[in-house]
């Protein structure tokens, strides 16, 4: 019970703060603004899914997948924290209008896809992934059915819990934002479109750092 209780916490604790559905719950909403709160629903759903099965592949099979291209993780984050910074900027110089005037016709091109970006990177960035593959990298080697079944359960009941709150926060983001009003939620938006810019280049610096050395 205590290697499950661990293997679950670390795998929730590892993700969450990078994963951050609350920090992105805000974006979410500024990108869906145009979407009924039926498709808005549905795309907090989807996106959770995504996100689940993203994170999940990441941990058990993401490390043999490197392995398999030659690539090494430094590689991950230098090419992660290029598209994370590239969404960062397009989202912070997008010329959507807050105020919601806009053709109807046009109303259905503006919802994004589940997957892209609003699985990655906004959610499940080149962070979360380098994370996920890091944790499925460091577990023992061993031929012990029963720790094997027991870490492999905690470790996808923690990625669940991730996904239940990427879930909660998002079909709830309008509730959350709601007293900002359009314009506080713009500025917000722009706010985490800057700070998703800082992190893509962060996680670019470090992944160039440790090619360096």
């Amino acid at each position: 019970m205590k290697l499950f209780i661990d293997t679950f916490l670390l795998t929730f604790a590892a993700l969450f703060p990078i994963v951050s559905p609350i920090a992105g719950a805000p974006v979410f909403l500024g990108l869906t603004q145009f979407a009924s709160d039926k498709h808005r629903n549905e795309l907090a759903l989807a996106v959770a899914l995504n996100s689940f099965f993203l994170l999940l592949g990441a941990l058990f099979v993401g490390s043999h997948v490197l392995a398999f291209f030659g690539i090494s993780l430094p590689i991950v984050r230098v090419a992660g924290g290029l598209v994370l910074a590239a969404f960062g900027w397009k989202l912070l110089n997008s010329d959507e209008r807050p105020d919601g005037n806009r053709d109807p016709k046009s109303t259905t091109a503006a919802v994004p896809d589940a997957f892209y970006p609003l699985t990655m990177p906004l959610t499940v960035g080149p962070g979360s992934i380098s994370v996920a593959i890091t944790l499925g990298s460091q577990r023992r080697t061993t031929d012990d059915l029963a720790y094997l079944l027991q870490a492999g359960a905690a470790a996808v009941l923690g990625i669940l819990a991730i996904a239940l709150s990427i879930f909660l926060c998002y079909r709830f983001a309008e509730r959350t934002v709601a007293m900002l009003g359009r314009s506080g939620t713009n500025v917000v938006v722009r706010l985490s479109a800057f700070i998703e810019l800082c992190i893509g280049i962060q996680i670019l610096w470090d992944g160039w750092s440790a090619l360096a050395h």
